[in-house]
């Protein structure tokens, strides 16, 4: 069983898609770390989520894990021009968000951690390249006044209404939309 330490919808709904009916347990982890390096941040804010699941399950006497379950941490960033973008804070902050991603490339990076029931752990990351079309400032405006910037790293969603801003990608589409999926299942199988 896989317990995914996520509240994530686009998470769960990811694993469900390739058969994997994860039990989520929320982490409630301090997630704020001293970090630069956009590849080591990711994985080191995944193992903090994965971790403190794991030790909330060894602390409760009522939740065992048996051989074949994985606690799965992970976390997305958008990073571009050298900067972390994480979910915006206000309107003002998305439009910033989208004006910097605007005509340009950044990468979306998704840090996976897996803990076995014995507590052996690996972390790894994931990166995605995504190239944005021009977007008109009517444009930005536009979709800054919808719902969907403001639970996202990058104020933005490929998989909703920006994907039609989105030019191309090289690399993994469900690393962006927040779970790399195969490389997760392939973790889970070269462990076996």
């Amino acid at each position: 069983m896989i317990i995914l330490a996520s509240k994530s919808p686009r998470r769960k709904e990811l694993l469900e898609n390739i058969g994997i009916k994860p039990l989520i347990i929320v982490s409630d982890a301090d997630e704020n770390i001293d970090e630069s390096n956009p590849e080591e941040l990711v994985k080191k804010l995944s193992h903090i989520k994965a971790q403190a699941v794991y030790d909330k399950i060894k602390a409760d006497n009522t939740i065992g894990l048996n051989e074949d379950d994985y606690i799965l941490g992970a976390d997305t960033i958008v990073y571009a021009n050298g900067n972390v973008l994480g979910k915006p804070k206000d309107k003002d902050d998305a439009r910033t968000m989208i004006k910097t991603l605007s005509g340009s490339v950044h990468s979306v990076y998704t840090g996976f951690t897996l803990i076995d029931s014995e507590g052996n752990t690996v972390s790894k990351a994931v990166e995605t390249k995504v190239y944005v079309y021009n977007m008109s400032d009517g444009e930005i405006e536009d979709y800054i006044s919808t719902d969907e910037p403001y639970d996202k790293a990058g104020a933005y969603g490929i998989q909703g209404l920006f994907g039609k801003y989105v030019e191309k990608i090289e690399g993994d589409y469900n690393n962006v939309v927040g779970l790399p999926v195969s490389a997760i299942y392939n973790t889970l199988h070269s462990n076996k």
